[in-house]
């Protein structure tokens, strides 16, 4: 029978115990095995039936449960003895206690079928409905869910990761497709890890030459054989589809991130990153990855998303103290930066006496990328 509460000294959580989140039921064994309790713990969305009489067992105290199953009566319990258990929240076509990031093939899962009976498209039709029909209900689950995957996304210690933005409309098919995909290959073989915003065009060129293994010719390879569905249009199963016939194909190894929102819902997720964080919040979005971009941020061509990440990246680094080291900003293509999207000439009249100035550069190529990001911060 499971067992009643316990008293305030039986409950005492062991020292250095509480906060540990256990996302596995391997990492639940492992915990208590070391430990011998739950008090202070996070365990999320953990099939926990058959186990009331064991977590019963050990000190429960503050210890929070997100979305776990639970056989009868063992969640009345749990509570009574100090822990907080949030129920599973209905009819969503997500899980918002999420433990980890999402994986390419689980976005993507049932696209044999078609695109829109995959979890991507799912979830999109829902917050496009949502966003109609907004409610108390939905609002925590998304936050709870934005939650969950940024705190993935900061387990992995991203030290020194180099965001780059672009394009979503960048062809397959492109010369520009090719050289960004260099430059996720150059970057990665310098040993960064790559952060994109994971959707197509100039984010997945570069999720796809930071995470192929092979050699500079199998990247040529790769990208004929997408070639061959230059863009997702109307086509996203076509699209998705030679993505996975390409990681069939090729190794993908690459410590390559992709950030993407389902504010751009209608932009298809690349396949090639080795994890997604994909967001309902598009701030949140553009928060993370610019926090993260530590080792440096490289702005693509690209229309009103770059160009707003180009200036929200501009902020911390125009108002950070004169003698402040702060990480390089680099925009590639001096025609789009100068003339077709003129953020150059504002970038310099912004940066002129401040430490700005040292942060940001202009180049005509990809190929001039990586000895600017080497020495890091300035």
């Amino acid at each position: 029978m499971p067992a009643g509460p316990r008293s305030s000294a039986e409950v005492a959580p062991t020292a250095g115990a509480p906060g540990a989140e256990l996302e596995s039921l391997a990492e639940l064994e492992e915990h208590l095995a070391r430990t011998g309790t739950l008090s202070g713990c996070y365990l999320q969305s953990l099939d926990l039936t058959g186990l009331g009489t064991r977590l019963l067992g050990v000190p429960v105290t503050q210890a929070v449960f997100l979305g776990c199953r639970f056989d009868s009566g063992v969640e009345a319990a749990l509570t009574a003895a100090g822990a907080l258990v949030f129920p599973a929240l209905p009819d969503l076509p997500f899980d918002p206690y999420r433990g980890g990031l999402y994986s390419p093939a689980e976005l993507y899962a049932g696209l044999q079928d078609g695109y829109r009976h995959t979890p991507d498209a799912r979830i999109w039709r829902w917050w496009r409905y949502i966003g109609h029909h907004r409610s108390l209900t939905s609002e925590l689950a998304m936050t709870l869910h934005d939650h969950a995957v940024i705190e993935a996304l900061d387990d992995l210690a991203l030290s020194g990761a180099v965001g780059v933005m672009g394009g979503h409309r960048l062809a397959r098919d492109d010369r520009g497709y090719a050289d960004a995909a260099g430059l996720g290959r150059a970057l990665a073989r310098a040993g960064r890890t790559v952060l994109t915003g994971g959707g197509p065009g100039a984010m997945e060129a570069v999720n796809l030459g930071a995470g192929l293994t092979g050699t500079s010719a199998d990247l040529t390879a790769a990208i004929a054989l997408l070639a061959g569905t230059p863009e997702f249009g109307d086509r996203v199963d076509e699209w998705a589809s030679a993505g996975f016939e390409t990681r069939r194909r090729w190794e993908f190894t690459g410590a390559s991130y992709g950030v993407p929102t389902w504010l751009y819902g209608h932009e298809p997720p690349n396949v090639f990153a080795a994890g997604v964080a994909k967001l309902f919040s598009n701030a949140l979005r553009e928060d993370v990855l610019l926090r993260l971009a530590s080792g440096g941020l490289v702005c693509l061509p690209g229309a009103a998303g770059t160009v707003q990440e180009v200036f929200q990246a501009v902020t911390p680094r125009y108002y950070a103290d004169p003698g402040a080291a702060v990480p390089p900003l680099v925009l590639v293509g001096r025609e789009h930066w100068q003339r077709l999207l003129p953020a150059w000439p504002l970038l310099q009249a912004l940066a002129e006496g401040r430490a700005l100035g040292r942060a940001i550069h202009l180049v005509d190529s990809v190929a001039d990328v990586p000895a600017l990001l080497a020495d890091g911060v300035r």
